[in-house]
């Protein structure tokens, strides 16, 4: 298993830049929302309900994702799910407990945002690296 991580953190600047990218930032309203996500990647809460709990309205927090990263909201946490589960399917779990862990519905619609991203299903994805 430790090959295999090897081998895809080689490999990881031949990916799509853009599909890897998960931009960061230190915006304490954003961190929280980032450390959070983090540590229960499966939570679905929503922009609004995100919002109310930082206590501001849904749209200056959509404004401030957007001007901190460079991505809507969405589109960052799907950035997020993708490197939690590049990490995730590199240490060995599968597929089908890597989508229950970032709280997709079914298996199928995991593997539909991660061959959109990468254009490889999972099992292409790391097959490739062998």
């Amino acid at each position: 298993m430790a090959r295999l991580a090897s081998v895809l953190l080689e490999q990881i600047p031949d990916a799509p830049v853009e599909a890897l990218y998960l931009p960061v930032s230190t915006h304490p309203k954003i961190k929280h929302i980032t450390d959070a996500l983090f540590a229960t990647p499966g939570d679905r809460t929503t922009l609004r309900q995100w919002a109310v709990r930082l206590a501001t309205s849904e749209r200056s927090l959509a404004r401030l994702v957007q001007s901190e990263t460079g991505v809507s909201f969405g589109r960052w946490r799907q950035q997020l799910h993708l490197v939690i589960a590049l990490r995730h399917l590199a240490e060995g779990q599968s597929v089908q407990n890597v989508a229950g862990t970032l709280g997709y519905d079914s298996v199928s619609a995991f593997i539909t945002m991660f061959k959109k991203a990468l254009g490889k299903s999972p099992t292409q994805y790391f097959a490739s690296f062998r």
